[in-house]
C-alpha cells in the first residue's frame, strides 16, 4: 500500500525543517529502516528513515527546501500502484509550504529574465557606438526621434551637459586628456583641479592592483537559526550589560586539588555555582510569556559550544541538584555530542539560564546576546593576573571579569546587581556551597 511520508516533528519546539539531502531517488528500491532523507532543523542535522519498504515513486520537494512539520515530502509504494490519486492530494499542499521564501526568489529570477517591454531602448547605431565609446548609459539619454528613438544628437547633447557640468580647470582638463580620463566619472562638487586627476588615476591603479572579489555565500541552515534568534532577541529585551571582577584564587586551588580526581573546568565550576544562585534570585531564572514571568525552582544551565559552523547551546537539566563530578562528565559528553552532530532536540531545549565562556580566547569584556526566552545569560572572561591592594599592601591576584546581560523587562538593576554579588561570593568562598 501506497506511504506518503511526511517532515517529520523531532521536537515540542519544531515547526519546519529543511530537507538537505535525499539518500534515494526516483525509482529507486528503499527498505524500511533505510535512511530516505535527511533534515536540518534548529541546529541539528537527523536522518529520517522510511517506515515502508517499496519503491521510491514521487519525491514531492527538493534540496534545500524547507518544509512544515507533517506536509508531504514523498510517496513510497510498488512498481505498479496508482499513486494519481496520492499526488493529487499532495502537490498543492507540499508546494504552498515548500520554501516559499526560495520560490519567491525564483519567480523573481524568472521575471529578471523575462525582458520587460518597457525598458528595451531604441537608438540608432551610430548614437550606440558613441555612447559606447564614452561609457554613456544610453537608459540615462532622453530620445527626440520616432517613437523615443535617441539619436546621435542626443548622444552628443548628453556628453556636452556632462562635460559643462564637470567644472574643471584648463590643467585639469588637459591632464585628464592626457591620461584618458573621464571627468564626468570624477565625483566633485567643487572645481577639478589637476592634482584631484592625479588622485583620481592613482586610485583606479591601487584598484585595478588588488583586483577586489567579492564572494556571496549562502547561510547554512545553522547560521539562518542563529541571525533569526539573535536579531528576535535584541529586538525583544531591552537589554543591560554589568559587569564585575571576581577573586578566582579559591577556583583554582580546588581544581588542582580535583584534578587527580575528577578534571573539572571553571565552566563546571561556574555552572554549579550559577545554578545555585539562581535559586535565590528567581527573576533571572524566568521567562516570560502572555504578560506573564514565569520562573522555575530549579536551574537548567545553558552552555554555548563554539562549531565551525556557528553557535548551539545543550543544556545541563537540573544542575542545582547535580554533584560537581556529574556536571563536569555531562558538559564533556554534551560538547562531544555537539561536535560530531549527534545531539538531540531533547538535549537543546528547556535551558532557564546561559553560561558563554569567551576566557580562552583571552576576551576581558563583552555583552553576550540573551537566548530567548531565557531573560540573561552570563558571559565569562579571561582570568588576568591583576595587581590590587590587600590590607594596605600590593599583591597579585588573579581576577576575571563576568558580564552579566540581562533584560530589564524583568531584573532590574539592583536585582542584577545583587545576583552578580552572590555569584562573586559564591566564586571567592567556595565552601559557602556546603552550607
Amino acid at each position: 500500500m501506497a506511504k506518503v511520508m511526511t517532515m517529520p516533528k523531532l521536537g515540542l519546539t519544531m515547526t519546519e525543517g529543511k530537507l538537505t539531502k535525499w539518500h534515494k531517488a526516483e525509482g529507486e528500491e528503499i527498505q524500511a529502516g533505510e535512511v530516505l532523507f535527511d533534515v536540518a532543523t534548529d541546529k541539528l542535522t537527523n536522518e529520517v528513515e522510511a517506515t515502508e519498504s517499496g519503491i521510491v515513486r514521487k519525491l514531492l520537494v527538493e534540496e534545500g527546501d524547507v518544509v512544515d512539520c507533517l506536509k508531504p515530502v514523498a510517496i513510497i509504494a510498488n512498481a505498479t500502484e496508482d499513486i494519481t490519486p496520492l499526488i493529487g492530494e499532495t502537490k498543492e499542499t507540499a508546494t504552498e509550504k515548500v520554501n516559499p521564501e526560495s520560490n519567491s526568489k525564483t519567480m523573481e529570477k524568472k521575471i529578471e529574465d523575462k525582458p520587460k517591454e518597457g525598458r528595451r531602448i531604441k537608438a540608432s547605431p551610430v548614437a550606440k557606438k558613441l555612447a559606447g565609446e564614452n561609457n554613456i548609459d544610453l537608459e540615462l539619454v532622453t530620445g527626440t526621434g520616432p517613437n523615443g528613438r535617441i539619436t546621435l544628437e542626443d548622444v552628443e547633447n548628453y556628453i556636452n551637459s556632462i562635460t559643462k557640468e564637470a567644472k574643471a580647470s584648463p590643467m585639469a582638463q588637459k591632464t585628464a586628456d592626457a591620461f584618458d580620463v573621464n571627468l564626468s566619472e570624477m565625483k566633485k562638487d567643487s572645481r577639478i583641479m589637476k592634482e584631484d586627476v592625479y588622485h583620481y588615476i592613482k586610485d583606479k591603479n591601487v584598484e585595478s592592483q588588488a583586483n577586489p572579489i567579492e564572494t556571496r555565500t549562502p547561510m547554512s541552515q545553522m547560521r539562518e537559526v542563529i541571525a533569526s534568534r539573535m536579531s528576535d532577541s535584541w529586538k525583544i529585551s531591552p537589554a543591560v550589560t554589568y559587569d564585575i571582577k571576581v577573586d578566582v584564587t579559591r577556583l583554582k586551588e580546588i581544581r588542582n586539588q580535583l584534578k587527580d580526581t575528577c578534571k573539572v573546568t571553571f565552566t563546571d565550576l561556574l555552572i554549579k555555582i550559577v545554578a545555585t544562585s539562581l535559586l535565590e534570585f528567581p527573576y533571572l531564572n524566568s521567562r516570560i510569556e502572555n504578560n506573564e514571568i514565569i520562573t522555575s525552582n530549579y536551574a537548567n544551565i545553558g552552555v554555548a559550544v563554539a562549531l565551525e559552523g556557528g553557535l548551539i547551546v545543550p543544556v545541563v537539566k537540573y544542575a542545582n541538584v547535580k554533584g560537581l563530578k556529574e556536571i563536569s562528565n555531562e558538559v564533556k559528553e554534551l560538547a562531544e555530542k555537539a561536535r560530531t552532530n549527534e545531539l538531540s532536540q531533547e538535549d537543546m531545549t528547556g535551558g532557564t539560564f546561559t553560561i558563554t565562556n569567551l576566557g580562552m580566547y583571552g576576551i576581558e569584556s563583552f555583552s553576550p546576546i540573551i537566548n530567548q526566552p531565557e531573560v540573561a545569560i552570563l558571559g565569562v572572561n579571561t582570568i588576568t593576573e591583576t595587581p590590587v591592594v590587600v590590607n594596605g599592601r600590593v599583591t597579585i591576584k588573579p581576577l576575571m571579569n563576568l558580564s552579566l546581560t540581562a533584560d530589564h523587562r524583568v531584573v532590574d538593576g539592583a536585582v542584577a546587581a545583587q545576583f552578580l554579588a552572590k555569584v562573586k561570593e559564591y566564586i571567592e568562598k567556595p565552601e559557602m556551597l556546603l552550607l
